[in-house]
């Protein structure tokens, strides 16, 4: 986990989100959370796989995070998870980008 000059924190995973996995991913974002973190960036570029508890923890994470006036995006996933994310439609309401610089430079939600 990475705190920004800009404000934005930079989460990066590694292996796969799955019910073993994502309550770390989830203790971090609280951990972000508890200082009043709500900008953050994921990068997903080191994660073989993902399940439904993982996505899950995408969901929560991203309604965290807009509730506090933030955002979550989502940086640099696989094209496996990529694919996931668009047919389980997290990608409308979850800012997904090919790169991390991307996520990083992106505008604020409108």
């Amino acid at each position: 986990m990475t705190n920004r000059e800009d404000g934005v924190a930079l989460v990066s995973v590694h292996g796969p989100i799955d019910l073993s996995t994502a309550p770390q991913l989830r203790e971090a974002m609280h951990a972000l959370f508890d200082t009043g973190q709500a900008r953050i960036v994921v990068d997903l570029a080191d994660v073989d796989s993902c399940d439904s508890i993982g996505l899950g923890t995408f969901a929560y994470g991203h309604n965290h995070c807009v509730a506090s006036g933030g955002f979550l995006r989502l940086a640099a996933p696989p094209p496996p998870l990529a694919n996931l994310l668009r047919v389980v439609g997290l990608t409308g309401p979850i800012p997904v980008h090919d790169t991390i610089e991307d996520a990083l430079r992106a505008g604020a939600p409108a």
